[in-house]
């Protein structure tokens, strides 16, 4: 029988997290689960510039106030003044899940006041609850969709109406809010709307779920946040009954499509719409650890692994049909057709950081550092006021079909846009750039471990007390140099750990210390203080006393490098993609000499490619067109030979800037010669 007991005892339980954590605000973090592995609080890392630095700081400077900007030009943030007026009926702005937008919004605002204590973004925060506070049912319902005048009635299309999905973005909204701040009037709100939940949809009453899942990552965290076990024991039914056909379908789209055809515990890979697919499998990892309930846990880990090998593209993008914005079969990853929707990765990065923290695995940190890099950190513009929605690894057509300063039907275009009909991107990128560093370490009793890479300073307290101070230099990802300065340490022996990406084969670390240290991972017979040592892909650790000045110096080979696609894998066999660290690159059209198109450039896979500024460049031929006669189609039992034939140097970049410098056509795995 299945354990569901809510407490964890001697480590943490949800019923023991304080509304504000012991170390405080500074320590304040997205996930928390019982257990030992903890992530590093937003105070506890500081970014110094850089490449997540500088996306931070463009997130907080320019998104935060753009995606507000286009919500109130739209009228969705006036949604809920029309209810608190009682004004509703007629047209409605927005899709019926627009609410979610200004819930992921008031997260990320929470995150950035925290991060900086901004008074402009508290302000933000404070103004935009009060809107929402007033739009409440005294019963503590929240919608502005459903359940007031000239509106469909509560919770009457549970399949499509997003209702629960949207309170569960208000909770981790709240949620956001009680760890930097604590008890305020968007915690009041949350509760009452969680309380509300608990009635309606407890044992006993109504049995239903909803169409996305969302309401159980809400319900789970608002439990540990608040030490109230009756929001993890709803969480936990709301996982039980999926899987069990009771949604409405929709046409064309079957119940595999809300992951509501076979139980949670019986799934062997995630399908379906990736979103909803994703947010589900977090929600479980919550409930799992929350209840002890390692089948549940191991259910994931199983949905994630095979996903992983089969269903995932080199971006870590997930999402491969764009009628259902889901997952395809095992091996289906067409390049072209790639939907990877920018919210598809955020949620796997939600999903692997959940899985990380409840085994401590290093997989499932390279999975989030491979989708930061060629997911997240691709959507927005530099600028942070333009975003890409999908994010396929093939355009054949320049975009040219985005509107500058208007709402976009589309969702593809090749071309990054201000807003679109569908915006759940701006904001779900908006608020995982705000809690970014919360991913680069983690504390497990005496061990830091870094996670991801970034210029940084770090001061992290120890569960058993003291504080490691490190200072963090580096040009990662271009540059694989990491350099690690201690900066304080407590008197007893202590772990620093260092994750080497998977893709690291021939990494390198060296240990500068006033004592003797031990490299655990490091080649026999290497010695801390001499040259340095080979690691292997995995962890590199030094244990001992640490003292200020010591320097832990890792070098990661970030030389450009081919990847070749499982055969398995129809629709890229035969080609080849250029990587670079932890970037994916890929070829623009804008860099092909006049008159070529990139239908006809072969890379030559004998001449390994080499680095050139922040990309590659790689020895390729251009095949011209071959003669047809005129009508005959681009088949035949015997092909003609190619009309001309042209050496070139192919100039990959990193994917994450694609269409940056205007509309292109673009290509990862480009055809072998």
């Amino acid at each position: 029988m299945t354990d569901h007991t809510i407490a964890r005892p001697g480590s943490g339980s949800s019923a023991g997290s304080a509304a504000v954590p012991v170390a405080g605000p500074a320590a304040a973090r997205p996930v928390v689960p019982p257990g030992t592995h903890r992530g590093a609080g937003i105070g506890e890392v500081r970014l110094d510039g850089g490449f997540w630095g500088r996306l931070q700081e463009t997130n907080g400077r320019a998104t935060l106030r753009h995606c507000l900007d286009w919500m109130e030009r739209l009228g969705w943030v006036a949604n809920f003044d029309r209810v608190a007026a009682g004004t509703t009926g007629g047209e409605r702005p927005g899709w019926q899940f627009s609410d979610s937008e200004v819930y992921k919004l008031l997260e990320a605002l929470a995150w950035e006041h925290g991060r900086t204590g901004d008074p402009g973004a508290n302000e933000l925060l404070e103004a935009l609850t009060e809107r929402v506070a007033a739009a409440q049912d005294p019963d503590g319902y929240l919608n502005t969709c459903f359940g007031h005048a000239g509106q469909p009635g509560r919770y009457t299309d549970l399949s499509s109406g997003h209702e629960l999905y949207c309170t569960g973005h208000l909770l981790q909204a709240a949620v956001a809010r009680l760890r930097t701040v604590g008890e305020d009037r968007l915690v009041a709100v949350a509760r009452r709307a969680a309380d509300h939940v608990c009635r309606e949809f407890g044992e006993g009453a109504r049995e239903e779920l909803c169409g996305h899942p969302e309401i159980e990552l809400g319900l789970a965290e608002l439990g540990r946040a608040l030490g109230e076990p009756r929001y993890t024991e709803q969480a936990r039914l709301f996982v039980e009954r999926r899987g069990r056909g009771t949604l409405r379908p929709i046409a064309l789209l079957g119940p595999a499509y809300f992951q509501d055809d076979v139980p949670v515990r019986e799934a062997d890979a995630w399908r379906g719409h990736a979103v909803r697919a994703l947010y589900l499998a977090a929600g479980a990892a919550d409930v799992a650890v929350d209840t002890l309930d390692d089948d549940l846990l191991a259910a994931v880990e199983r949905q994630w692994t095979r996903s992983v090998e089969r269903r995932t593209y080199l971006t870590g993008g997930m999402g491969s049909r764009h009628q259902d914005e889901g997952f395809g079969d095992d091996w289906e990853l067409p390049p072209d057709r790639a939907y990877c929707e920018t919210c598809a990765g955020v949620a796997s990065v939600m999903v692997s950081w959940r899985l990380f923290l409840a085994t401590g695995e290093v997989r499932y940190a390279d999975l989030m550092e491979r989708t930061l890099h060629n997911v997240v950190a691709t959507s927005p513009r530099t600028d942070g006021r333009a975003f890409f929605y999908a994010n396929p690894l093939q355009q054949r057509v320049a975009g040219a079909d985005v509107l500058p300063d208007a709402v976009n039907p589309r969702a593809e275009g090749g071309v990054r846009a201000p807003w679109f009909d569908v915006s759940c991107c701006p904001t779900n990128v908006a608020r995982t750039l705000a809690s970014w560093h919360t991913y680069a370490a983690s504390v497990d009793g005496d061990t830091v471990t870094l996670l991801q890479y970034a210029a940084a300073d770090l001061s992290l307290t120890l569960d058993a007390g003291g504080e490691v101070g490190l200072r963090v230099r580096t040009q990662y990802p271009l540059d694989g140099t990491v350099r690690v300065e201690v900066t304080a340490a407590p008197d007893r022996p202590v772990t620093l750990r260092l994750r080497v990406p998977h893709w690291a084969d021939g990494a390198t670390v060296a240990v500068a210390t006033v004592a003797v240290a031990t490299v655990a991972g490091a080649a026999p017979g290497a010695v801390p203080g001499s040259p340095p040592a080979p690691v292997a892909p995995g962890w590199a650790e030094v244990r001992r006393v640490l003292v200020p000045g010591d320097v832990v110096t890792l070098v990661l080979p970030t030389a450009p490098r081919f990847t070749w696609p499982d055969p398995r894998v129809d629709a890229v066999r035969g080609s080849v993609a250029v990587e670079r660290g932890p970037l994916v690159l890929c070829l623009e059209s804008g860099d092909l000499p006049d008159g070529f198109a990139m239908e006809d450039v072969r890379i030559d896979p004998a001449t390994p490619p080499r680095p050139a500024d922040d990309g590659a460049v790689a020895r390729a031929f251009v095949v011209g067109p071959p003669d047809h006669r005129p009508g005959r189609p681009p088949f035949g039992p015997d092909p003609a030979p190619p009309a001309a034939r042209a050496e070139l140097e192919a100039r990959f970049v990193p994917y994450h800037r694609w269409a940056e410098r205007g509309a292109s056509t673009m290509r990862v795995f480009v055809p072998t010669a």
